[in-house]
């Protein structure tokens, strides 16, 4: 059974050996729309909860627009020129729009990914800054959440007459639905907020994972963060196969985000029987899995359905190795995930613990495996998990394991498979 990934940019076909039951969960797209611009330019138009964008530019001295860094596949090519005319159609001029990379604590985006991002033209004719979340003088102090967060947001942003975010909406390992105030925190925070917005009282909550966002408590602070910058609209897409457009949602951000996080439920959630006893899946190809640090996206999707104490093999191409250094450095430090777990529980928050938290939260009740052939060899006595030198050895060693008749999962596309067992299914409400 012949069956190709999302890997890298060239994707991996693989053959799966005879003997478990297979059940492969190709991504569930939303239709894409029938007239792309036809439809972005009627959301701009005709937004949720607030006036047309070109309507509320009026009269405001100056624009900044969050735009997703080069590890998001947003469609910003596409979805910026309509945005950027009506800004100007209202007498905002280029010089005055200021287009943010959301790196969040991502590394800077470099000139040619600048390009990548946005378009040539674009870049070439707009401000455009990286967000640096190491340097606290970018930053306005915004004041302390009800639950405690400091928050700092890049003064560009705050600053603007108009506040914009612009990205798409798909499950998300933490915050349960990406787009909306992810753009603004952690997108454009300060370390010491990302940091808190990334600790234990949030990350192990267990209504902070993918596809929640109801009592999610993440969630509820980053609205409550993008309040307190300013946020003033949203301008939100819904990706279809291929990275075709299906729907935009812009307008108010609470409730145009809402309406985008409903439709992406309704179009893209699968319900499998019951749990199975393995999976096999990916980190979605580029730019996704450049880096093991955003392969851990793979993990936490696919745990949803497999049972505990089974398999779940990830296959990434992590062609720039570990991730950033604080995130390497934590992987070579901590051989045992359960000292890992207890050893943060007690001590400050360090910049990328969380993703290795998420994953050590997997590994406490599964099994990891791993074929990651862009790590680095210095990092592999420390990986939890068994780590295989080809897609083949894996696959062979997980037919090995289980046994004839076992229900395997296979996700060529990772974290974009929005997949649960029947019993997660929310009870009806009775009337």
């Amino acid at each position: 059974m012949r069956t190709d990934f999302a890997f890298g940019k060239t994707g991996l076909s693989v053959d799966l050996p005879e003997g478990p039951n297979y059940r492969v969960l190709e991504t569930r797209w939303a239709q894409p729309s029938a007239d792309e611009t036809s439809m972005l330019e009627a959301a701009l138009d005709r937004p949720f909860g607030c006036p047309p964008i070109r309507e509320m530019a009026a009269g405001r001295h100056s624009a900044a627009i969050s735009v997703c860094d080069i590890t998001r596949p947003a469609p910003n090519r596409r979805t910026l020129p309509p945005l950027l005319a009506r800004l100007e159609a209202a007498g905002i001029p280029k010089s005055r729009t200021t287009i943010l990379i959301a790196t969040g604590l991502h590394r800077q985006a470099t000139e040619s990914e600048i390009v990548e991002i946005l378009g040539p033209e674009i870049a070439a004719s707009y401000p455009v800054v990286n967000h640096n979340a190491r340097e606290l003088a970018d930053h306005r102090e915004l004041g302390v959440t009800k639950s405690g967060t400091p928050v700092f947001v890049d003064r560009r942003f705050v600053d603007a007459g108009l506040r914009i975010t612009l990205g798409f909406i798909e499950q998300h390992l933490m915050a349960g639905f990406s787009g909306g105030r992810k753009l603004i925190a952690p997108g454009l925070a300060y370390q010491e907020t990302i940091k808190n917005l990334h600790s234990p009282r949030f990350m192990r909550h267990p209504r902070a994972v993918e596809g929640s966002i109801e009592e999610n408590p993440l969630h509820q602070e980053l609205l409550e963060i993008a309040g307190m910058a300013g946020h003033d609209f949203v301008f939100d897409v819904v990706l279809s196969e291929g990275r075709k457009i299906a729907a935009a949602f812009a307008g108010e951000p609470r409730q145009a985000h809402a309406e985008g996080i409903a439709f992406v439920r309704a179009s893209t959630t699968q319900w499998i029987p019951e749990r199975v006893d393995a999976a096999i899946t990916s980190a979605a190809g580029y730019p996704l899995d450049l880096t093991f640090y955003q392969g851990v996206k793979g993990v936490t999707a696919a745990s949803h359905i497999v049972k505990p104490g089974g398999i779940i093999l990830l296959m990434a191409a992590c062609d720039e190795g570990a991730g950033a250094h604080e995130f390497s450095r934590l992987m070579r430090e901590f051989p045992d995930p359960r000292a890992f777990l207890e050893t943060i529980s007690n001590t400050p928050v360090t910049i990328d613990q969380w993703q290795l938290e998420k994953l050590a939260m997997v590994v406490a009740s599964h099994r990891v495996w791993w074929y990651t052939p862009g790590l680095p060899a210095e990092y592999h006595p420390t990986v939890w998990g068994k780590l295989f030198p080809s897609a083949a050895g894996a696959l062979q060693a997980l037919r090995a394991e289980l046994g004839s008749g076992a229900q395997v999962a296979v996700l060529p596309e990772g974290p974009y498979v929005f997949a649960r067992p029947l019993s997660a299914q929310p009870e009806p409400v009775l009337a």
